[in-house]
């Protein structure tokens, strides 16, 4: 039994070191919500360091509102931005003789791009365009259009985020919306695994105890028979 551990990271939070000390994957912020060049490339040569996989994490136009905003942007628009965002992390990664492994949507991006298939297909068609996989959730529209268009799609499950019925998750805004147990995260994720088909866990490093949370999550998966490796 294999499961990835990703984590969102060149965000500037200031767990970024310990986290990549105990993850497989990381999604590096590409500018557009957060992060820059320099971010990027300080966290590109983290992940070289500790032997950490590294995708882009492309987002809608909005640093002020952290990229958690939804937009009304055209088809074109979103694959023009995701292109040029995918593309520069792809560049700074060769700096240390890496290879981006994935993309994965960041905030209101991904909400919409697994929501609707108008906005999963420029996601979608930004990802081809560098013969990357694509991150996203089960059953959702990144995932038909990904079938669809022959790119490579890793369900994703989130080990700190609640789940609506129908799967999509539970908004921040709203009471209850974060898993804060390590216990409770860890059976969760193994629903996520057996259920509904997860190879890769999302932890969030931008609470105040993303550090223990992860070291027990890490923890009691390996106590459980998990191998905590890459997807890629």
């Amino acid at each position: 039994m294999q499961i990835d551990l990703n984590c969102d990271l060149g965000e500037g939070g200031q767990f970024d070191a310990e986290l990549m000390s105990m993850i497989t994957t990381a999604n590096v912020a590409c500018g557009f919500h957060a992060g820059s060049p320099r971010e990027g490339l300080v966290t590109v040569q983290l992940a070289a360091r500790y032997g950490v996989c590294v995708g882009a994490h492309p987002s809608f136009p909005d640093r002020e509102n952290f990229g958690r905003t939804e937009m009304d942007r055209s088809v074109l628009a979103t694959l023009t931005d995701c292109v040029y965002q995918v593309g520069a992390l792809v560049g700074l990664a060769k700096i240390f003789g890496m290879t981006v492994s994935h993309v994965k949507p960041h905030g209101a991006l991904y909400n919409m791009a697994c929501r609707e298939d108008a906005m999963a297909f420029p996601v979608v068609l930004a990802a081809g365009t560098f013969g990357l996989p694509l991150l996203g959730l089960p059953a959702s529209s990144l995932e038909s259009v990904s079938r669809v268009q022959g790119v490579r799609f890793i369900a994703e499950g989130f080990a700190d985020r609640r789940y609506r019925p129908d799967g999509s998750l539970v908004p921040r805004t709203d009471s209850g919306a974060f898993v804060e147990s390590p216990k409770e995260a860890v059976t969760q994720a193994e629903w996520l695994i057996r259920e509904r088909g997860v190879r890769s866990l999302c932890v969030h490093g931008d609470n105040p105890e993303a550090v223990g949370f992860v070291r027990a999550l890490r923890q009691a998966l390996k106590q459980r028979g998990f191998e905590i490796r890459a997807f890629a």
